[in-house]
């Protein structure tokens, strides 16, 4: 059983197991430390996402939510302890961490789209590089889910071309052509201007329903309470609380959270 620590840094029990009833590990995060020079961002974090939970992690910045997402796929280094995927160790450098990253699907706070190829080219490109699909094969399945984001006529336009709200369904189709095992998203509607967020959150609440597994950093609370099954509470660096959504916002257990939940919610 994974633990979290609470306010006085104490190690609790937490239930991992998501509704669907799955108990197959898919993100596994075992005694991980990470420093930017004399700074401790990540401080002996202990985390497992079992496969089809929407996990949400909330914390005040520089609390370390973004060095812990970036961290699985290796993004970032890490300075000790041990990451798998689907049971897998997350290697350092090669071939094999190359591989390993295709089942990992990222989006960032920028859409980092290539401005020179159109949509239906930015989403084809890596399962015809990577993943070996041929074009017409990769072309359908790109149309698809470009159709699921609802953005399917713009296919032939080029980034620049588009909303920032469109750019990142892109960049979440992007993702998803790789055929991930894990979305990891990591403040993906930080950088919209506010009439385009919830074009892009409904599209992670449907990813959610369909049993994606997802790691997301954000500062939705509205989506952390509709679509999550965890939400992990950051400060300092360490995991302070882990618990259903419900019971996080309405009777958080540090001083911590509740002062962060005070702030969030008292506007």
């Amino acid at each position: 059983m994974t633990t979290s620590r609470d306010s006085e840094g104490a190690h609790r029990p937490v239930s991992k197991v998501p509704a669907g009833g799955s108990s197959q590990t898919m993100i596994s995060m075992t005694n991980v430390q990470k420093h930017f020079g004399d700074l401790h961002v990540l401080k002996d974090v202990d985390l497992e996402v079992p496969a089809g939970q929407v996990v949400v992690i909330l914390g005040p910045s520089g609390s370390g939510k973004s060095t812990l997402c970036r961290t699985i796929n290796r993004l970032e280094p890490i300075d000790s302890g041990e990451i798998r995927i689907d049971g897998k160790l997350l290697p350092a450098e090669g071939k094999t961490l190359a591989a390993l990253r295709a089942d990992v699907g990222m989006v960032f706070q920028s859409f980092n789209l290539f401005a020179h190829k159109t949509i239906l080219q930015n989403v084809t490109l890596a399962p015809m590089k990577v993943r070996g699909k041929s074009k017409a094969d990769a072309e359908k399945r790109g149309m698809e889910l470009l159709e699921r984001v609802g953005i399917a006529s713009q296919r032939d336009k080029y980034p620049a071309q588009l909303s920032g709200g469109q750019q990142q369904r892109v960049a979440i189709a992007r993702s998803l052509a790789m055929e991930p095992k894990v979305m990891l998203f990591d403040e993906p509607t930080s950088a919209l201007d506010p009439e385009m967020v919830n074009e892009v959150l409904d599209v992670m609440v449907s990813l959610a329903k369909e049993g994606m597994t997802m790691l997301v950093v954000t500062h939705e609370m509205g989506f952390a309470r509709k679509a999550a099954d965890r939400v992990i509470f950051m400060a300092d660096g360490a995991i302070v609380e882990d618990d259903e959504p419900e019971t996080f916002f309405t009777n958080p257990k540090s001083d911590r959270a509740r002062d962060f939940l005070g702030k969030i919610l008292g506007h």
